[in-house]
């Protein structure tokens, strides 16, 4: 694509596209509103009147709008509203009571439109702390939880009679990332110590709300602030339950503790007096399978499968191979150790061989969740075969056990893993099966086949599984559809059709992620436009519902090292570091390729001393960049100190390629004999790390003489 044609598609680009459609409007909306006209036109009035009669209108919309609501004709109210929202609603009954209504609805936009109307005019005082939880609770329902964030914490600082339902914080919870839910959950224990004593009981929480909390823990490896948490649970009056244990499972398993997981049905649900669910020998199985320990989790299942009662037993046995596996040690956190006590505590002063192995209450067979976690186990594995053979098992144990059937979620898995291995025909013959079987695939099935298609450069045939087998299938793309189209643009050089695409996803009023952001920038960055990659970031900075992340900072900085501008480059990092962005090892990588395009030795070693004194963590491609550099410019000592280094990570260096370099470039260095004595003083210092450099490769150096004439004939003989 060529700079004129590709800058005027980017000036269309960067147009936020939104078509707003009106739907029909309710009989009861529209026989209202008739009345309402005729009344208006009955009788002209006079100036001095005229506020007083506007007053007055305004009054008996809202009272219809309340009577609408009382009536339970809520279309009919938001249409109302939507004719008038400058004005509507006015007073709290009427705004409350819309904005709980609408919450209720399948659809959350209506509720955001109306918060978005009245935090326009500054009247969202007008909403009751019912109305915020139910609408806090719908917006993390509908897949916006930062919205639910912002409802919670607006409440939380009004406090008193406005401190939220723990149903809608619990929903936020569990959906928010990690980081705000904890911080979220802080906030709400630190206002609720404040709050009077007369705070109602539905704001405090219980321990669906701490199993959330401590979910989020477990999904940030916080240890410690997991063992915090679950202590202070019998201060509000949430005692551990049978959820509570298996987030444990996952907390261990995140921290690395494989020696804990299988203590935690004998010591902590059993001895508690709780009973196991089916959630819990998932959560074991998917434990073992994040540990990459296969034949555990085999074990577990077959146990389930035999219907035993003995399963502690079996995972006493997985303990004590644990205590004489030392790898697992090595994994481990460095607070993981606050858990220890968690399951140990509670257990007896007696020997665990001498007490009597505990017996599950009743059987627990495997379903489809637990076979497809083992599943995703061998496709992590890359055992494809053994991924189809429980496909067909889980088929033929499903005609006497419905749980045991496969569902969307087994499908998915089974096609992704075909499509890893890029067998793409099976893969979508996969998806004939499903039809087949009656199993509806879901929007995740879909952008797994469009992803392996992409990867397999086949964006044709990507393209018309969105356009003809969604579309057939009523599954609307999302951002994930296009930012895997966009991605497979890239990786087949269509710059044009990635901005297409780009395009094509705002007006089909899909919001663009961070994700999307970048991955144009990465198709710019690929083509050689980096001012254009440029601009995506800009814009990209403009918008408010993405943040700019490492990975943009870092394309950007890639768009120009491709082609060697340093100095944008480099200002571009200096920029990232002004707003807190630390450059990490794709930074220095994009960098250090930067300066090998452009061969500026200076800078080399300007980034090595950087990346020295802040002890950066580089990788090898960034120290073979560099070194590659230095040998180029005769800079020896240097590249001795980057190839030492890649040698202390245990990074082989190619000494082959250096050697080649070495006798094609610098050969005939310090062979001249003309030279005068104080030439030959002044660079005695860099024939000693010369000859250090080809000690090093092992070619002739001072200690050995030999003809280089017959060595670059050697070598030559070595590239034919």
């Amino acid at each position: 694509m060529s700079s004129s044609s590709s800058t005027q598609l980017v000036h269309h680009q960067f147009i936020f596209l939104s078509s707003t459609t009106n739907p029909p409007p309710h009989p009861a909306f529209s026989s209202w509103h008739l009345v309402r006209c005729q009344c208006s036109h009955s009788a002209a009035l006079s100036p001095t009147s005229t506020h007083a009669s506007c007053k007055h209108r305004e009054g008996e919309d809202d009272a219809a709008l309340v009577a609408l609501l009382r009536q339970g004709h809520t279309d009919a109210a938001y249409h109302l509203f939507a004719s008038n929202p400058s004005r509507l609603p006015e007073s709290p009954v009427s705004a409350s009571r819309l904005l709980a209504q609408l919450s209720y609805s399948y659809n959350f936009s209506r509720a955001a439109s109306l918060l978005q109307r009245l935090r326009q005019r500054g009247a969202l005082h007008l909403l009751d702390a019912n109305s915020l939880s139910l609408a806090a609770s719908a917006a993390a329902r509908s897949n916006n939880p930062h919205l639910s964030y912002s409802l919670l914490l607006s409440m939380l600082r009004r406090g008193g009679q406005f401190l939220p339902d723990r149903r809608a914080y619990t929903a936020a919870l569990a959906r928010l990332p990690p980081a705000r839910a904890l911080r979220l959950f802080h906030a709400v224990l630190h206002h609720l110590k404040r709050a009077p004593t007369n705070c109602p009981s539905s704001s405090m929480p219980d321990t669906a709300a701490f199993n959330a909390a401590l979910s989020a823990c477990a999904d940030a490896g916080d240890c410690r602030r997991f063992r915090h948490l679950l202590d202070l649970m019998p201060a509000w009056n949430a005692p551990p339950d049978a959820l509570t244990y298996n987030v444990l499972i996952k907390m261990c398993a995140r921290a690395g503790r494989k020696d804990l997981v299988p203590l935690v049905l004998e010591r902590g649900i059993l001895s508690s007096g709780l009973l196991p669910c089916a959630t819990t020998f998932h959560s074991l199985v998917a434990a073992y399978v994040g540990f990459r320990d296969i034949p555990a989790a085999e074990t577990i299942v077959q146990a389930m499968r035999d219907r035993r009662l003995d399963i502690c037993l079996l995972l006493r046995q997985l303990a004590a191979q644990t205590d004489d596996d030392q790898q697992h040690k090595q994994q481990q956190m460095p607070s993981s150790h606050l858990l220890d006590d968690i399951l140990l505590s509670v257990s007896s002063s007696q020997e665990e061989d001498d007490t009597p192995v505990p017996l599950l209450p009743r059987a627990y067979p495997p379903n489809s969740r637990v076979y497809t976690t083992l599943m995703k186990g061998y496709m992590n594995a890359g055992r494809v075969d053994d991924v189809l053979t429980m496909l067909r098992a889980m088929r033929r144990e499903g005609e006497t056990s419905a749980a045991s059937r496969p569902d969307h979620v087994t499908y998915t898995t089974v096609i992704s893993t075909l499509a890893a291995s890029g067998d793409m025909d099976r893969a979508r013959a996969v998806l004939h099966e499903m039809a087949r079987d009656g199993v509806r695939p879901s929007r995740v099935t879909y952008n797994v086949l469009i992803k392996g298609y992409c990867n397999q450069l086949q964006v044709a045939k990507a393209r018309v599984l969105v356009a003809v087998d969604m579309a057939d299938a009523g599954i609307k793309p999302d951002v994930v559809t296009y930012n895997t189209l966009i991605d497979g643009c890239v990786l087949t050089d269509d710059s044009a059709g990635a901005v297409a695409l780009f395009n094509d996803m705002r007006a089909q009023g899909i919001a663009p992620s961070a994700a999307s952001y970048t991955t144009l920038m990465k198709a710019f960055a690929a083509s050689g436009q980096p001012k254009l990659a440029h601009k995506v970031f800009d814009e990209m900075e403009k918008d408010p519902r993405v943040a700019v992340d490492r990975a943009a900072w870092n394309m950007l900085v890639e768009a120009y090292c491709r082609l060697g501008l340093l100095d944008p480059a480099k200002a571009v990092v200096e920029r990232m570091k002004a707003r807190g962005v630390q450059p990490d090892v794709a930074t220095y990588g994009s960098l250090a390729k930067g300066i090998a395009v452009a061969r500026k030795p200076g800078e080399a070693l300007l980034l090595w001393e950087e990346m020295r004194n802040k002890s950066a963590e580089v990788d090898g491609e960034v120290l073979e960049a560099l070194a590659d550099v230095c040998v180029r410019a005769a800079l020896f000592r240097k590249a001795l100190e980057m190839v030492a280094m890649m040698e202390e990570k245990g990074i082989e260096p190619n000494k082959g390629k250096y050697k080649r370099m070495y006798v094609e470039l610098h050969s005939r260095m310090f062979t001249s004999k003309h030279a005068s004595q104080a030439r030959q003083d002044r660079r005695r210092e860099r024939k000693r790390a010369a000859e250090a450099f080809k000690f090093w490769l092992g070619l002739p150096n001072s200690y050995y003489a030999t003809d280089w004439i017959g060595l670059q004939q050697h070598t030559q003989q070595d590239d034919e």
